[in-house]
């Protein structure tokens, strides 16, 4: 026979939050302390929250992953080479195309000053300028 706690402990992420949902409705007290379980537990892991003694599982392995990066080495040497190569090839790319763009968004604007320039220079004097 299966106890409660285990059965709880099987039920998954949606339903952890409908029943936050429900104790809120029913009573807030409640529903804080079904949220404060969820985060504390590490189920919302998902979301990157984790908190508590079961969020360190995570890091026991020496690989210390956030949720902005990849971890530091997969363990085979030939790919992790592999893996810095293509970062640095990609990481010069999108150098190489921030430029490109520079470059362009410079030619229009000299285009768009050029422009502005010839039409000023070849503008009727109003009256109004001419008394100035």
């Amino acid at each position: 026979m299966m106890s409660i706690a285990a059965k709880l402990e099987e039920l998954p992420a949606p339903m952890w939050i409908a029943l936050a949902i429900l104790g809120f409705v029913l009573w807030w007290p409640l529903g804080l302390a079904v949220l404060a379980y969820i985060l504390w537990s590490g189920r919302m892991r998902c979301c990157g929250i984790g908190f508590g003694r079961w969020n360190d599982r995570a890091q026991t392995n020496g690989q210390a992953q956030d949720s902005w990066r990849q971890p530091r080495t997969s363990g085979n040497q030939a790919f992790d080479e592999y893996r810095a190569e293509t970062l640095r090839r990609l990481e010069e790319e999108h150098r190489a195309f921030q430029d490109y763009l520079d470059r362009l968004r410079m030619a229009k604007d000299r285009a768009e000053f050029e422009q502005f320039m010839a039409e000023r220079g070849t503008r009727p004097v109003s009256q109004s300028q001419a008394q100035d």
